[in-house]
């Protein structure tokens, strides 16, 4: 199974791609506030490197935070949109070891269907300026 990998929850953004456990390529950038201009270029060099094309992707793997609101915003808009476009499982984690818990829920045939951000604290609404 093929899988990619995306970690977006600090300025310091990564993507990797795996054979089932098997890491085949990963890359870490300073993607700040570049994030959702760089993230696709970033998976699409990812596949280009290893002969690979968006439709050999058979799951995602999204870290869900704790993390910066934007940067989890974006990275996990992009694992729905690309798990959903290519009809393939997603699944969220926020272990430590949130690549291997991922890649094994994967394995065993999970879904969360919808990767959902855990950002470590209550939202803070402020009241809107007049």
């Amino acid at each position: 199974m093929i899988i990619l990998t995306l970690r977006t929850d600090n300025p310091e953004a990564e993507v990797g791609l795996y054979d089932d456990e098997e890491q085949l390529l990963y890359e870490t950038w300073t993607a700040h506030r570049q994030l959702a201009e760089t993230i696709h270029s970033k998976v699409k060099t990812l596949l280009d490197t290893q002969g690979k094309d968006w439709h050999d992707v058979q799951g995602v793997v999204a870290y869900q935070g704790p993390g910066s609101f934007t940067g989890l915003r974006i990275g996990l808009t992009v694992a729905n949109a690309l798990a959903q476009g290519l009809q393939v499982p997603i699944v969220a984690t926020q272990s430590p070891r949130w690549i291997e818990t991922g890649v094994q829920r994967l394995l065993r045939g999970e879904n969360d269907h919808v990767a959902l951000p855990f950002y470590g604290a209550e939202v803070h609404i402020t009241p809107q300026k007049k």
